[in-house]
């Protein structure tokens, strides 16, 4: 159950499956589906799948509904699998990692689950 403080609309750049971390596309107001933890993470899809040149809703704030790509606890840091799923940041393996925000409940990998949207960067 989302409850988001803060919604924009970008165009979308490729496709972009619902419920996924979104980041910056190579265009002015273009957004990407993120593909892993290394660029910042602008928000959540909102739950609707969107084709490349649609319009798509982000959520920038607040509580955003997410697919989990892994087993998370709730407070865990998020970060974005390689399809743009929340996993668990880790920030032991010794990159810079973005974070889209904190699970707010428990899950595992294809469950819907809650992030608490709030972008950060842990370097590793």
């Amino acid at each position: 159950m989302s409850n988001p403080g803060f919604t924009k609309t970008y165009t979308a750049q490729g496709a972009i499956a619902g419920r996924r971390f979104i980041v910056h596309g190579t265009a002015d107001r273009h957004v990407a589906q993120a593909a892993a933890g290394g660029a910042c993470i602008l928000g959540v899809n909102e739950r609707l799948d969107v084709v490349d040149g649609e319009r798509v809703d982000v959520i920038k704030g607040g509580l955003a509904e997410i697919e989990y790509g892994g087993v998370i606890t709730r407070g865990d840091p998020l970060t974005a699998d390689a399809d743009g799923k929340a996993v668990k940041a880790d920030p032991a393996a010794g990159a810079n990692i973005h974070i889209g925000g904190w699970a707010e409940i428990s899950g595992a990998a294809g469950d819907f689950g809650l992030v608490n949207i709030a972008s950060a960067r842990i370097q590793g």
